[in-house]
């Protein structure tokens, strides 16, 4: 049982400095170590949060002792507990979250449970940021013309949120249209230090998106978990995690003219992948920090995902606090905020003597070294410098078809695909843009970038520059801040001018809904085989996600978006070849409507203020009027409708008792699927459209959607009957048991047939046959999704064999009661001899006590051949988890009994 808390003696009153005082606080110079003061701050919060909420029973006191020896614990792999300030979600997994707490509740009260218990315990925050699909772009009404779709496909997704909002206590909703959920985090949600019930500690938050990470450029640590770690989260549940080591990244010096944030985080990106950083944080230091504005922080820490780090933290100084004044926080919450961090040795003072941090490994960048730099065609951290573009883009087109090549036969390279375009003759050459979009994630919430595109945009209006109208251009802002700051400078009219009009406030192409594009367009790129590009200024550009005739896509800053779109292909030497010609007929060149680092800085000075983002927020939270018409019921329970293709009961709680099922192994088990290296959370559960010949699509026209009203994986994540129809349904799919052929298809190994994915899985289930995943490097890299795991449960599949995970997802994976195991190194399927034609035996102990994290087991096939592969159990409380048969079985039993 709980016991009082063993570490009182170190709390303390923090006094104001005019009389009275801000509340308590758990005082960590207090304890006396010197250990404390080598920690690296990312670390400081980690042990703080074991402190308060040391009781002995969740926490232990040998778990901050852990914490406080982590110069020596961290490279040993040892668990501890976390417990977040806040819990945060987004939309698209915002739905299934409170689709599993209603779920929770009906079984709760099946079992004879309290279901009000159901509720979270810490803070939740739910930004629907309505991931706006891309209908209407190029007119100065896109903004409401997309809401209205978009209410129009999501009213009921939507009033079951504004349902949840009412139905579940400490849960905070902001309605759609207020933009994304990291940019709002950042400017409004993100607390620095919480005073709540006037206990002053650290904020901290989870989030259902990888990119939650952006708020670490605030100073708050967060990370991404899958949407059931949340829910255990908002329930109490103390988060077990590896206690990770800390690369030190020193920044020195500054950027040089014209260097832009996206440049930087590019660089940084690529520099930590090869040091490799997966379940590490990464923390930034050095002189360089007071040249990189929050702004440009929060662009770097956006990325960590990508980079493969937990987090890429950026320490509280007086940057932080001049940040949370533009953005309008109080000045008496900003002195709370100072007071505390200095008091307990948490805030960066770059005018006192530093005390030299001690980390796990260390890099470092001089600033002046970044250059112009854009990312692609594959992947985010491929980066390609400017000035190399054009060499690489032919190599990519006579490479092998992989990461870097499409294999484009040398006599194809130069083909021209003549179309027409709503009756005026037009050509399409590979690598031309047919998609440019400024998007809400990575960039948005930076006002150098968008103010530096918006400057590009008026240069290149004033010298006669256009973007061809068949390129789908988008401005999708973070929030609407960034809207009154464009208008403000009087540059949005040259955006709109170019087509870059405001589309809405939300996730866009970066997650998939780049919407259609022109079907002459289509057509040009489908029958003539065309490699066609997509530039963007998003995090994420894996293949098949941004559009499925986008073969080649780029990330790159605001501002090289619109200077792409001017050019109108990614095949060209911006140094020495015209972007175009000018209303004179003069050729223009990129250095004609490049800016310089200090024009921009000006713009920002005299546009960004800080009743923008007052007026902003105070807006929201009075709602729109089409969420204030939204009329929901005030039951406790919800009435789930059985005809409903968006919100669908679950299965997962059929048949559960109050006996956990135990530990069990896999026993003649077939391959459903063989993949190499870097399979995605994307190729696992798509986000984006739903095919008209897929799976999913089938069961939305059997039951009476039309296919014009599809919209995405993403908004259908409510409706299990879909998304698990949706898994591997990805069109860009490798499966080696294809041999060669792309797409969402497997073969039925006792038959030989070729099937859907989802076919054929519901073929061995029917049988009663267990099926298994054959995997290579890096397996369910990406974003962080929860049905990526909850569809492949769902399928029937039982266990993931691969070289190495994504951190996030095989967490998500033993949530859901399926077994992660890595090959030892030096082997993989192939080194093996493996096929994917066998049948597969792992055996488990028979009980929790006859295992251990990271244990060895053999696995055997039926073709004599055995190996031995490490389960990736990582933690007691996930072999914990996995025992109760997943997470969300594990907390209700433990809610209603004594713990089993």
């Amino acid at each position: 049982m709980a016991a009082e808390n063993a570490f009182n003696t170190i709390l303390k009153t923090l006094e104001k400095p005019d009389g009275g005082e801000f509340g308590k606080y758990y005082c960590l110079p207090a304890l006396n170590d010197p250990r404390i003061d080598k920690l690296p701050y990312c670390i400081k919060i980690l042990l703080e949060s074991a402190i308060r909420n040391c009781d002995e029973f969740q926490v232990k006191s040998k778990d901050v002792e852990k914490i406080i020896d982590w110069e020596n614990t961290s490279p040993k792999q040892v668990e501890i507990p976390f417990m977040p300030a806040r819990v945060l979600l987004q939309d698209a997994t915002g739905v299934p979250a409170v689709v599993d707490l209603a779920c929770m509740r009906d079984a709760m009260n099946k079992l004879g449970g309290d279901s009000n218990k159901i509720n979270p315990l810490v803070p939740v925050d739910l930004v629907i940021d309505h991931s706006v699909q891309v209908d209407v772009a190029r007119y100065e009404n896109a903004v409401q013309a997309n809401m209205e779709l978009e209410f129009q496909r999501n009213k009921e997704r939507f009033a079951f949120l504004k349902w949840g909002s009412n139905a579940f206590d400490n849960m905070l909703v902001f309605p759609p249209g207020s933009g994304i959920v990291h940019q709002v985090n950042l400017e409004c949600l993100g607390r620095v230090v919480f005073n709540r019930n006037g206990m002053l500690y650290p904020d901290s938050v989870v989030g259902t998106d990888s990119h939650t990470t952006m708020i670490n450029g605030l100073g708050v640590a967060g990370w991404g978990v899958g949407g059931i770690e949340a829910e255990a989260a908002m329930l109490g549940q103390p988060m077990s995690m590896v206690l990770p080591g800390v690369v030190g990244f020193k920044l020195l010096r500054k950027l040089r003219d014209g260097v832009t944030a996206t440049d930087l985080v590019l660089t940084v990106t690529q520099m930590l992948r090869k040091h490799g950083v997966v379940g590490k944080f990464v923390e930034f230091y050095g002189e360089g920090m007071g040249e990189l504005s929050l702004a440009d922080r929060a662009t770097i820490a956006n990325m960590s995902p990508d980079y493969g780090a937990t987090m890429g933290f950026f320490p509280v100084d007086h940057l932080t606090l001049q940040y949370l004044q533009l953005t309008g926080r109080s000045d008496e919450t900003i002195a709370m905020i100072e007071s505390y961090l200095r008091t307990n040795k948490m805030f960066v003072d770059y005018n006192e003597p530093q005390i030299e941090k001690v980390y796990s490994s260390y890099l470092e960048l001089k600033l002046e070294d970044v250059e112009p730099c854009i990312s692609g065609p594959k992947r985010p951290h491929d980066r390609v410098p400017l000035q190399e573009m054009k060499a690489d883009w032919h190599a990519c087109l006579d490479n092998r078809v992989g990461f870097k090549g499409f294999a484009i036969p040398k006599e194809s390279q130069n083909k021209v695909a003549k179309f027409s375009f709503h009756g005026t003759p037009a050509e399409l050459r590979h690598g031309d843009v047919v998609i440019a979009a400024i998007t809400s994630c990575t960039n948005t919430s930076n006002p150098s970038v968008m103010l530096g595109a918006a400057v590009v945009a008026k240069k290149a209006c004033e010298l006669g520059l256009e973007v061809k109208p068949w390129i789908k251009t988008s401005l999708a802002p973070g929030s609407g801040v960034v809207t009154r700051y464009l208008q403000k400078s009087g540059l949005q009219k040259y955006l709109n001018q170019l087509g870059f009009h405001i589309v809405g406030y939300g996730c866009t192409t970066c997650i998939g809904n780049s919407g259609d594009i022109d079907e002459s367009v289509a057509s040009a790129i489908s029958e003539n085989d065309m490699v066609a590009a997509a530039v963007l200024s998003g995090n994420r550009n894996f293949e098949g996600r941004v559009h499925p005739l986008t073969r080649a896509n780029y990330l790159a800053s605001p501002p090289l978006v619109v200077a792409y779109s001017l050019a109108g292909t990614v095949d060209i030497d911006f140094e020495k070849e015209p972007i175009g010609k000018g209303k004179d007929g003069k050729e223009i060149f990129f250095r004609d409507i490049w800016p310089s680092s200090e024009e921009v800085a000006n713009v920002v000075q005299s546009s960004v203020l800080p009743d923008m983002f007052k007026a902003t927020y105070q807006a929201i939270t009075k709602g729109n009027p089409m969420w204030n018409e939204l009329s929901v019921p005030s039951s406790n329970l919800y009435a789930w409708d059985s005809t409903s293709t968006y919100i669908h009961k679950p299965p997962y709680f059929k048949d559960m008792t109050m006996s956990p099922p135990g530990l069990h192994g896999v026993k003649d088990a077939y391959c459903l699927l063989n993949f190499g290296d870097s399979i995605t959370t994307d190729h696992v559960s798509p986000a984006g459209s739903i095919h008209k010949d897929s799976p999913a699509a089938k069961f939305l026209l059997e039951h009476g959607v039309d296919r014009r009203d599809f919209n995405s994986y993403g908004s259908r994540r409510g409706n299990d009957e879909v998304m698990a129809r949706g898994t591997f349904a990805n069109i860009r799919l490798v499966n080696k048991l294809l041999e060669g052929e792309v797409g969402p298809k497997t073969i039925h190994i006792p038959t030989g047939e070729k099937l859907s994915v989802y076919d054929a899985a519901m073929r061995y289930y029917t049988a009663g046959q267990d099926t298994i995943i054959l995997a290579g490097a890096e397996y369910g890299s990406g974003s962080s999704r929860d049905w990526a795991a909850k569809g492949p449960m769902m399928l029937g599949i039982k266990a993931v064999i691969a070289k190495s995970f994504e951190q996030i997802h095989r967490s998500n994976l033993v949530g859901m009661g399926i077994i992660p195991l890595c090959f030892k190194p030096g082997d993989d399927a192939d080194t093996l001899g493996l096929t994917g034609h066998e049948r597969y035996t792992i055996n488990l102990p028979n009980s929790v006590s006859e295992i251990r994290p990271g244990q060895d087991v053999t696995v055997a096939t039926d073709t004599s051949k055995s190996f031995s592969c490490t389960v990736r159990f990582d933690t007691e409380v996930e072999l914990a988890y996995f025992n109760h048969g997943g997470i969300l079985q594990y907390v209700i039993r433990n809610l209603i009994g004594p713990k089993q």
